[in-house]
């Protein structure tokens, strides 16, 4: 005995029957090149620039004219939805070419091990300028910044450091202003055997 014929098909409950008549949107890189519809001014246009940070696109069409949209849905590719999001970035960003201080930045070479000169800086947050500013420069030359407790010490870290020719040190002291106990200890300094060296 055969089954009867359905007139009424499949159940329809069990297929995606809200589906748009045109699909689906998709997800599609913005790439320049790509030709779209933006599908409520029916503007068709190729994509000739791409804004991250502000998310938008800018199409251009046949007549040169240019329009710039929100990236996201509401948009037709070869009559297809898409969502259009931001291009895959394939290459890393550039490295930076100059160095805090402004320099030229070194790129592919490793801070040297430290060498024999010092720069001898007053004051802590003087240190982490220096570090923050000149640092990447000092590290490529091998000089390191060493922190000064105070100035009044100076004779003596210098004395422990024995500067000589192939040890050269730098001083930054704060407040050499004329008669101020700073002046007067980077005088006694100048006149000592280590001014030559510093």
């Amino acid at each position: 005995m055969t089954s009867p014929h359905n007139r009424y098909g499949s159940d329809v409950l069990k297929t995606d029957w809200r589906k748009p008549p045109r699909g689906r949107s998709t997800e599609l890189p913005a790439t320049q090149g790509l030709v779209v519809e933006e599908v409520s001014t029916d503007w068709c246009g190729e994509v000739v620039a791409v804004d991250r940070d502000l998310r938008t696109v800018t199409l251009e069409d046949r007549r040169s004219k240019r329009r710039t949209f929100p990236m996201g849905p509401g948009f037709l590719v070869e009559g297809k939805p898409v969502v259009l999001v931001p291009p895959i970035r394939t290459t890393a960003p550039a490295a930076p070419t100059r160095t805090a201080s402004g320099s030229v930045a070194v790129q592919g070479t490793k801070a040297r091990v430290a060498r024999a000169s010092r720069i001898f800086v007053e004051g802590r947050h003087d240190a982490e300028l220096v570090e923050k500013v000149w640092g990447d420069d000092l590290r490529i030359e091998g000089v390191v910044v060493e922190f000064l407790g105070g100035v009044d010490d100076l004779s003596e870290s210098l004395r422990d450091f024995r500067p000589g020719p192939d040890r050269k040190v730098g001083v930054l002291v704060d407040h050499l202003v004329p008669g101020s106990k700073e002046s007067k200890i980077a005088q006694r300094i100048q006149a000592s055997p280590w001014a030559s060296t510093c």
